[in-house]
């Protein structure tokens, strides 16, 4: 077929009955299709965001679920609470000095992780070489998957996000302590006697990766209620120290300000802190009968602090939290 012959057909067959050509999108059309498009998507995000913080909050509040099955398996078992930390003098300082076996240690039978807690070497220190890698294993249960904080600190411990409530004022961790986990504590459900269903057992704590992990029986677990849910601080304030003397040459004794720098060490030191998490609004909490729920951030201070008192002998109405 000659090329003549090829354009007559051609012809013929757009100008036969019934034919359309094909019709391109235009430059505008493009654009306002790739606009719709963009709007659908901008709106569908965050209903997608909450959706995922949706489930993330679902699966902390499993968590916490089984962290307090496991604190009422062996109160039922042992009869009181496992102590918030075992040591032989106090107040617990937050420096990988002492025994400080923590409750998390004690619960591991009763989450299914008998493995891990037998390999611990209590007889000796957590911090003593043969526990460091037993303490530096990670345990799922123990981290709220909103938090994406990293899963082992620098000094290898494994982290977590879940803390017991050892007071309900920020004080050092004592024997003398008003919550239900502390310094040697032996609770019993009996000793609890504000009701277990307006007691903050455990809480929500951020994973910054700072502390000594879960094993540890310091801040890195325990928590008061004596600060406001995700109040954003981390440590205690610092106080402004008065001008030293001039210091005696001939004596050679310091001056105020280093003795005025040791207190304020041994504070820093002794500080634990409240409760917060990356849920946005609060944080969760589980409480001695087993429930769990959403502590906002809105919640009056001294409500909260009479949810970490185990017998303050104050009521609570229900819909303050």
């Amino acid at each position: 077929m000659t090329r003549s012959s090829v354009r007559r057909f051609s012809r013929s067959i757009r100008h036969a009955p019934g034919f359309a050509p094909a019709r391109a999108f235009t430059l505008i059309e493009l654009l306002v299709v790739i606009a719709i498009i963009a709007v659908l998507v901008a709106l569908l995000l965050p209903a997608v965001q909450s959706a995922r913080e949706a489930a993330r909050r679902a699966q902390c509040v499993n968590n916490l679920m089984q962290v307090a099955l496991a604190l009422q398996n062996y109160e039922s078992s042992h009869e009181v609470l496992p102590p918030g930390v075992v040591n032989a003098t106090g107040p617990i300082q937050d420096q990988p000095k002492g025994y400080h076996f923590g409750w998390l240690t004690q619960i591991l039978p009763y989450i299914e992780a008998r493995t891990i807690y037998n390999h611990f070497n209590f007889k000796l220190s957590l911090y003593d070489t043969p526990n460091g890698t037993t303490r530096g294993t990670l345990v799922r249960s123990f981290l709220c998957p909103s938090d994406n904080g990293p899963g082992r600190g620098a000094l290898g411990a494994a982290m977590n996000n879940y803390a017991g409530n050892h007071h309900d004022v920020e004080a050092a961790i004592a024997a003398n302590n008003m919550g239900v986990l502390f310094l040697n504590s032996a609770i019993r459900y009996e000793d609890v006697s504000d009701g277990t269903s307006q007691t903050i057992f455990v809480g929500e704590k951020l994973n910054d990766g700072l502390g000594l992990g879960w094993a540890s029986g310091t801040r890195a677990s325990l928590r008061n209620t004596g600060s406001a849910i995700n109040q954003t601080i981390l440590s205690p304030p610092v106080p402004t120290a008065a001008p030293a003397p001039p210091v005696d040459s001939a004596v050679g004794q310091p001056g105020q300000t280093a003795d005025a720098e040791l207190t304020l060490s041994a504070d820093a030191l002794r500080f634990v802190g409240g409760y917060n998490s990356r849920h946005p609004g609060g944080a969760n909490c589980a409480f001695g009968d087993g429930s769990v729920r959403f502590v906002k951030n809105s919640i009056a201070p001294n409500v909260l602090r009479l949810l970490g008192n185990r017998a303050d002998g104050e009521f609570i109405d229900a819909d303050k939290f």
